[in-house]
């Protein structure tokens, strides 16, 4: 025992060892949340690959707790095992940054070196196997941190009992305490702190933890531990590279994020709900720069074409109402759905949306180096934000929902515009119960429509979604479509709670009512039309519920078959 450690008492050694292994715990709670999230922005299903991650690295971990048996220099051991934590934690993110860029620019790559024509983009063989590798890297990334951080808990027990001389008493059932305690610990900094910061600075600041409780073993058990010189070598090694990507590491992840986009990059950053990035692309120098949003990796609008998805999802809806004058939204944190609205004059807006943070930066200009990388965005959506007659509420719209109920407030028109029923979360606005709530919402002769995804990419879902309002209870419920160049063919779904369906609504106005820039009377009632058979298979399509989750399931499906990822049976 070291000449410091020796001055100690057991009960002194074991504060020492618990706070080391709950802050390591708390360490590695973190490690798995980020890699978790991270994997989830670049692969798209985020909740799917959140508990599958998850799953991977528990199983690891309880694989790296058998595998410690087979030190027997704990002391060496420990030290060694939070340096090699540390390296591996704090380049991970850039190894899956890394290897998801390389994956979608090698057609790119294959196009050049072989003068390939730009319609003959490269997309088996090769780029399958490397859009594979990229898939499941994040998995083997978690599978070999996690198995390291299985090895910590079983090699204090045994620490422990070096110290005490003999077996101790509930030694695991302390041991594990302080590792609970301290993953709780971690999740709370996580949740409240790390979050919404840049995936490179959190596993820095974790990395950096990982180093720190290293030395401080090594300070107290050093004449336990062989090579003393090379564990300082190489903790000041992992130092200067968690030192190096400190300064670079955001500019790197920034950088291998660009070439995921065939636009430029003007601005990227984390809410606490979601990972946003803005790009833009010059088609012509004498016309405005084409702006586009991405949430996670989905694309959210362009600038070029956004006047058509908005027209489609706001005049239909607003000509379908008798009345204007109180209007809820549900989702559109980028004022473009509000943009439209206000041009029919209502006395009142309300907004709901999750992410504050979102419609903060469609509202106040944000400046950097002395310009407002946002002006473009708040030009589009014509500042609609600030306008006094618009109310915006933030949190759940689930339970949002209720609160303006039991305020017995009424709206003659309702506008949802949410993202796909991508995750498990998003599936409850997507049903029966939550329709029936804003059908309680509804004035008796106003209308309500929904995002409702591709009828062409993603029939069933789509189906299932109007399916879903029609079993809420509104009286007539109608699907429409019409093409959105950056989207493809996309949907609606509009509902009336009395008296004769929208569609028929529209065919008794002899002009439209307001000029939004795109629409007409007959690109509206055209959109109405549907090829032979399209409803044919209806009745097989599920009503969609919290409890079945069936829009989320199709969507799954339905989207992983354009992707080619299903069997056909022969």
């Amino acid at each position: 025992m070291s000449q410091f450690s020796s001055k100690l008492s057991l009960r002194q050694h074991d504060f020492v060892l618990f706070a080391i292994m709950g802050i390591l715990a708390g360490c590695g709670l973190i490690y798995e949340y980020l890699l978790s999230h991270y994997a989830g922005r670049i692969l798209g299903a985020v909740e799917q690959v959140i508990f599958a991650m998850i799953g991977v690295m528990i199983v690891a971990m309880g694989l790296g707790a058998f595998a410690a048996r087979i030190f027997k220099s704990y002391f060496s051991a420990f030290v060694w095992l939070e340096v090699s934590v540390a390296l591996i934690g704090v380049s991970s993110v850039l190894i899956l940054a890394t290897t998801t860029a390389l994956a979608n620019i090698l057609p790119q790559i294959l196009m050049e070196t072989f003068l390939l024509p730009p319609d003959l983009i490269p997309r088996g063989g090769m780029i399958l196997w490397a859009h594979k590798i990229a898939s499941v890297m994040p998995y083997v990334v978690g599978f070999i941190l996690g198995f390291f951080i299985g090895m910590e808990i079983p090699l204090i027990a045994s620490i422990r009992e070096t110290l005490y001389g003999e077996r101790v008493e509930h030694n695991a059932g302390s041991v594990y305490g302080a590792d609970y305690i301290g993953a709780g610990i971690g999740a709370g900094i996580w949740v409240f702190f790390m979050l919404s910061l840049p995936p490179t600075t959190a596993a820095v600041i974790t990395a950096s933890v990982n180093l720190l409780m290293g030395l401080l073993f090594y300070s107290m058990y050093r004449k336990r531990i062989r090579f003393g010189v090379w564990v300082i070598s190489a903790h000041l090694l992992v130092a200067g590279v968690v030192t190096t990507i400190a300064i670079n590491g955001i500019d790197w992840d920034n950088a291998m994020e660009d070439l995921l986009y065939k636009d430029s990059v003007i601005f990227s950053y984390n809410t606490e709900y979601q990972h946003v990035t803005i790009t833009e692309r010059v088609m012509d120098p004498a016309k405005p720069k084409i702006v586009s949003m991405f949430i996670n990796g989905r694309s959210q609008f362009a600038s070029n074409d956004e006047i058509i998805y908005h027209a489609m999802l706001v005049a239909p809806v607003m000509h379908a109402s008798a009345r204007h004058d109180n209007i809820l939204i549900i989702g559109g944190g980028d004022g473009l759905a509000l943009r439209d609205v206000l041009r029919w004059q209502p006395q009142s807006v309300d907004l709901i949306d999750i992410d504050a943070a979102i419609v903060e930066f469609f509202t106040t200009p944000r400046i950097e180096k002395g310009k407002v990388i946002n002006q473009a965005l708040l030009d589009l959506n014509q500042h609609a934000f600030s306008d006094p007659r618009v109310q915006t509420h933030f949190g759940d719209a689930f339970l949002k929902v209720d609160e303006l109920i039991q305020q017995q407030r009424l709206y003659d028109v309702i506008i949802v515009d949410l993202p796909d029923p991508s995750h498990p979360d998003l599936n409850k606005l997507y049903s029966a119960r939550f329709y029936a709530k804003l059908k309680t919402l509804l004035t008796g002769d106003g209308a309500m429509v929904v995002q409702s995804t591709s009828p062409y990419h993603a029939k069933n879902t789509f189906l299932s979604i109007g399916k879903t309002v029609h079993y809420a209870g509104f009286m007539h419920v109608e699907q429409y479509h019409h093409n959105v160049p950056s989207f493809g063919e996309w949907g609606w779904t509009i509902a009336t709670k009395n008296g004769v369906s929208a569609r028929a609504r529209l065919a008794q106005k002899d002009h439209l009512e307001v000029n939004d820039g795109w629409s007409t009377r007959g690109v509206l009632l055209a959109a109405f039309e549907f090829n032979q058979h399209f409803f044919d298979r209806l009745e097989n399509i599920k009503v969609n519920r919290i409890n079945n989750q069936a829009a989320y399931q199709y969507h799954k499906a339905d989207w992983e078959k354009q992707q080619g990822i299903y069997i056909i049976d022969k």
